[in-house]
């Protein structure tokens, strides 16, 4: 579904990318300069899909079926869509969301092992074919990205190989539509970061306006 009102961005990455810390530097910039600006973060964003957010993120449910997780966070996104997302594009806003589809093809569809067209097609009809105007991949290794962490969930607790399938998910992705997607090294600078979203972002916003 096109954006034609607002516009989404996504950031996506590994564990210990840095997504959240760049989505407050973007609000901070944006707002600063005076646009209508949301953020959010998946799973979550509303009541029912931070409620969801508790089930899959928790070390209490261990083993949780890969089925059952796939479509838990499709449930939560589709809430999240319905109830936040979509009204706030419609509205003109810029919506800014830590992690988005990407996440589960990257995680269920790759490193679970489900298949990226399966979790696509799921999301996808969950989402009402919502797609980010713009996704920001922080690029980490995973063996960096989780030394980060200082309290694992249950996704950030699995072992290493499974965090360098969905880093590589992620790479996959973003050399397969490279205009949908910015890549930056996540060990740059945050200030460097910061700065070459915010620039990427304003290129898009000026698109809408030609």
């Amino acid at each position: 579904m096109t954006n034609t009102a607002g516009l989404f961005i996504a950031l996506e990455g590994g564990d210990g990318a840095g997504k959240s810390t760049q989505a407050r530097l973007l609000v901070d910039s944006l707002t600063g300069a005076g646009f209508d600006v949301v953020l959010t973060r998946e799973p979550g964003g509303t009541p029912a899909a931070e409620a969801i957010r508790s089930i899959v993120l928790s070390p209490d449910y261990a083993g949780l079926d890969p089925r059952a997780e796939a479509l838990l966070f499709a449930a939560a996104r589709s809430e999240h869509v319905h109830r936040l997302i979509r009204p706030a594009l419609d509205r003109g806003a810029i919506v800014i969301s830590d992690r988005f589809v990407d996440s589960s093809i990257a995680y269920q569809g790759v490193a679970r092992g489900l298949g990226v067209d399966v979790i696509a097609e799921i999301n996808l009809w969950a989402t009402q074919d919502t797609v980010p105007d713009l996704t920001v991949l922080l690029d980490v290794d995973a063996s960096t990205g989780l030394g980060r962490a200082t309290d694992p969930n249950r996704l950030e607790a699995e072992p290493t190989a499974f965090h360098d399938a969905v880093v590589e998910a992620f790479r996959t992705r973003a050399a397969g539509d490279p205009d949908r997607y910015l890549v930056i090294p996540a060990s740059n600078a945050p200030e460097s970061i910061s700065a070459q979203i915010h620039d990427r972002v304003l290129v898009e916003l000026q698109r809408r306006t030609q």
